[in-house]
């Protein structure tokens, strides 16, 4: 798919973000846009400003979550455009905490919202897509779905999964020579609302968490990811990583194999949070030390 004008674009996580940035690109190239989030503030936002644009818009309120609501949201999309052609399943969450200290609920959560939800839409809106002749399917996975990190236990289970799921899914529409092409994005550090978000266990201070994470590795703008997402579409790319800092990690997953995990090891345990390492600092070490592994390399 090299030109998205007059294409059905279903964009989930829409009220911020990624997802936002998404939805104004793909409205500036002439698609047609349905556009979800459980923030409905923000998705009204979104949606005003690609109005302005010019994009024909269909918006809704939707927990990815929600297996029944995203099939009918699906069918409503479907019978409101008659066709639909992308379907950019980006809605998700973050949570931080150890294994030991998260609860069951905890973890679930995040596995409903950024694995399920993958699922819940891709399911839902394949048919549609196969039907149009001419459709892809884009799952947000993220650096976490490359490699695992202490305290993401949750979040690396999810985007691992989202990885897998979407890899095999493209080499069933190719065996199966179906129209469908797919296409997972593994982002790096973007500069969105998900880690100002994000749930932590009892003990962290997940706001200043969140600070270190904007100011030292957040480099890559929402706007910047939405155009590399979309040029990933364009060349019908199986993996599009975005930000310098995935394309660095993703190589040494590649060239050490499991051996990374030493060296994930021996960077962050002076950023793990304690009673002498507040998570403030923490979180500051942490930044410096994946910034002098990348200089290293």
């Amino acid at each position: 798919m090299t030109n998205v004008q007059n294409k059905v674009a279903v964009v989930t996580g829409a009220g911020s973000g990624i997802g936002r940035a998404l939805a104004y690109e793909l409205a500036r190239r002439g698609a047609k846009l349905a556009l979800s989030d459980v923030d409905a503030t923000g998705l009204a936002e979104t949606v005003k400003q690609v109005r302005v644009i010019g994009a024909r818009v269909h918006e809704a309120s939707l927990d990815v979550s929600d297996r029944a609501a995203v099939l009918r949201y699906a069918d409503e999309v479907a019978a409101e455009f008659g066709v639909v052609n992308i379907v950019i399943n980006n809605a998700g969450i973050a949570f931080t905490g150890d294994v030991e200290k998260m609860t069951f609920e905890q973890i679930e959560r995040v596995m409903n919202v950024d694995f399920w939800g993958v699922v819940n839409g891709t399911k839902a809106f394949l048919p549609h897509l196969i039907s149009s002749g001419d459709g892809h399917i884009v799952n947000i996975s993220s650096l976490f779905g490359l490699l695992a990190v202490p305290g993401q236990s949750a979040y690396n289970a999810a985007k691992f999964a989202v990885r897998g799921f979407t890899e095999s899914l493209r080499q069933e529409m190719l065996t199966n020579k179906y129209p469908v092409q797919v296409t997972c994005v593994h982002p790096g550090g973007i500069k969105t609302a998900i880690t100002r978000n994000a749930g932590a266990v009892d003990g962290l201070d997940a706001a200043a968490i969140a600070e270190m994470f904007d100011a030292k590795l957040a480099k890559t703008t929402p706007e910047s990811a939405a155009r590399t997402i979309l040029r990933g579409v364009s060349r019908n790319r199986a993996r599009t990583l975005i930000g310098a800092d995935a394309k660095f990690l993703d190589l040494v997953v590649r060239v050490l194999g499991s051996g990374y995990q030493k060296l994930v090891v021996a960077g962050t345990s002076r950023a793990m949070p304690t009673a002498a390492n507040p998570p403030a600092a923490a979180a500051a070490a942490a930044a410096e030390s994946l910034t002098e592994m990348k200089s290293s390399a």
